[in-house]
């Protein structure tokens, strides 16, 4: 461990946004994990009301730096196409 005391601060906020960022991810995870569920059983409601809500979640993820905004998009855009081939039927 270092020996200064700038270091021992730097040290210990870069603990406490440790453990900031890994309950931010964590709730992002478990939320995409909620919608991608949703459009796997084709609950087209449920995936719907959850949409809104994960998007947020995303954009402020992103917000507070716990992940890339390139990344934040990809996972709305992948989300969103996953709902879209939900809604769209096959055609006979």
């Amino acid at each position: 461990m270092a020996h200064h005391k700038s270091a021992k601060r730097q040290w210990r906020h870069s603990l406490r946004r440790k453990a900031i960022n890994r309950r931010n991810k964590s709730l992002l995870r478990t939320q995409i994990k909620k919608l991608q569920d949703a459009i796997k059983n084709k609950n087209k409601e449920e995936a719907q009301r959850l949409l809104p809500l994960t998007f947020s979640i995303i954009d402020k993820t992103v917000k507070k730096g716990s992940i890339h905004e390139n990344k934040g998009n990809r996972f709305k855009s992948k989300l969103t196409r996953q709902l879209e081939l939900l809604n769209t039927s096959p055609s006979k």
